[in-house]
């Protein structure tokens, strides 16, 4: 099992469980490892969100790639889908984001990308713990003219932004009208800049919300985790709809005219349908998790689509359509994948094929929502001792219970039990027909999990 990596990448508090001593480490063995068969010295990027401790666990990062021999160009806050991009576009050896997701302030994070702009492979993330573990960093000390440089290059956000002017702006200006307003959610994030130079780019008319960062404020109540603001702000100001991004921009939720949640499943239900019309949706088929909702399952039935399900974490969608050779795919939580533009969740790009999709429809966001019916489902957290988070598929009890609620449902529900990857607790999601029925059998089956896994 890994030490430090978890699903999505190290996610602890900063200055504590991720110290600038660890990130340094960290910083040293994966230059060496993404890089190693590199002649000559790697470049490598870095990007960050609006956390207080950003700088901190950057100037760490720095120091452990500059020390192996590596370049580095700082591009300052900038969403994670922009970083990958950028990866590719200038042929970077590989880069580095500094974030922690949807995460309250003090945590903070290291994503890492391949030079092919997509998040490595756990088998890339052990090797990186490995060669921390070994004793080998001391020998991957650059000295005199092989130690590594760094520059700040701030204004290549403007290449991503200019990624979706290029993709979009015509056809965005063939469907755009003149009422169609969006409300928008940066959650004092990675986007609280870019989401504005996209939206302007492109002519879309928006009104703005959470897009003044302090350091400590991000995801704080607002965003895609949060979207009760959103919600109240898109009613009282009589707008289009609503999108609202997380901390870092690689995924993005959604709300109708009327205040209603559009969630990933929603929006890629609509993406696809919209592809299909076009020909445009490889194979037909849509590349989910098992997380996502029976709703999609129907959906998929019900228009004559695939739906192919993978364990949960967007680089096992992606894995899923690179082999398979599909083009759509994502997480009900708003990771959205469209490979034909980006390897990766990329929240702004999903919010402009949202938006594309209604508006060539001519519909109100909640008629386009209404093409899918989702179950009831409900999620609970069950708090447990971190050695014994994966122990409830050994214990009898726990085993027992779930199967006799699964022959309950007879297919018209099901229960999906999951440890956290990042934190002590295992994820008991049901769903079914009957929202109070499977909200009582979620919290007896997380209390027994809890007894069981003190």
């Amino acid at each position: 099992m890994r030490k430090y990596f978890g699903t999505d990448g190290i996610r602890r508090i900063a200055n504590t469980e991720l110290s600038p001593d660890l990130v340094y480490k960290v910083a040293k063995a994966g230059a060496y490892v993404l890089s190693k068969h590199k002649e000559g010295s790697p470049t490598i990027l870095i990007g960050r969100d609006t956390r207080i401790s950003g700088t901190l666990i950057e100037s760490a990062m720095v120091a452990g790639f500059l020390s192996y021999g590596a370049n580095v160009k700082l591009l300052g806050v900038i969403p994670t889908p922009g970083v990958a991009y950028l990866t590719r576009k200038l042929n970077a050896d590989a880069s580095v984001v500094i974030s922690a997701s949807h995460n309250t302030f003090e945590f903070n994070g290291i994503k890492y990308f391949s030079n092919k702009g997509m998040k490595i492979p756990d088998s890339l993330e052990e090797e990186i713990e490995e060669v921390m573990e070994s004793g080998k960093l001391d020998e991957l000390t650059a000295v005199n003219e092989k130690i590594g440089v760094s520059e700040y290059a701030l204004d290549l956000i403007d290449e991503y932004v200019y990624f979706f002017r290029k993709n979009f702006d015509d056809e965005i200006e063939k469907v755009m009208t003149d009422d169609f307003i969006v409300g928008l959610d940066t959650a004092n994030g990675a986007t609280y800049k870019v989401a504005e130079k996209v939206f302007t780019a492109l002519g879309i008319k928006y009104k703005i919300i959470n897009n003044n960062p302090n350091g400590i404020n991000i995801n704080d109540g607002c965003g895609s985790t949060h979207l009760d603001g959103l919600k109240k702000f898109v009613v009282e100001n009589k707008l289009s709809m609503g999108v609202a991004f997380d901390g870092d921009g690689d995924r993005c939720l959604a709300v109708d005219e009327k205040g209603n949640e559009i969630d990933g499943d929603m929006i890629m239900a609509i993406i696809s349908h919209s592809l299909k019309k076009k020909g445009k949706l490889n194979k037909d088929t849509v590349v989910a998790t098992v997380m996502s909702n029976l709703g999609l399952n129907k959906f998929a039935e019900n228009n004559d689509l695939n739906l192919v399900q993978t364990k949960v974490g967007d680089r096992y969608v992606l894995e899923e359509m690179l082999k398979s050779g599909y083009n759509l795919g994502g997480e009900q939580s708003g990771h959205v994948i469209l490979l034909d533009y980006n390897p990766t969740g990329d929240g702004m790009l999903t919010a402009i094929k949202l938006i594309k999709s209604i508006l060539e429809e001519g519909k109100k966001a909640s008629e386009m929502a209404s093409i899918i019916k989702l179950y009831p489902q409900v999620l609970i957290n069950a708090k447990v001792n971190s050695d014994k988070k994966y122990d409830y598929k050994e214990n009898e009890e726990i085993k027992a219970a779930i199967e006799k609620l699964e022959n309950e449902f007879a297919g018209n529900g099901r229960v999906l039990i999951r440890p956290s990857g990042t934190e002590p607790l295992v994820r008991v999601m049901i769903e079914g027909e009957d929202q109070e029925y499977i909200t009582k059998k979620a919290r007896e089956v997380a209390d027994l999990i809890e007894e069981k896994l003190k």
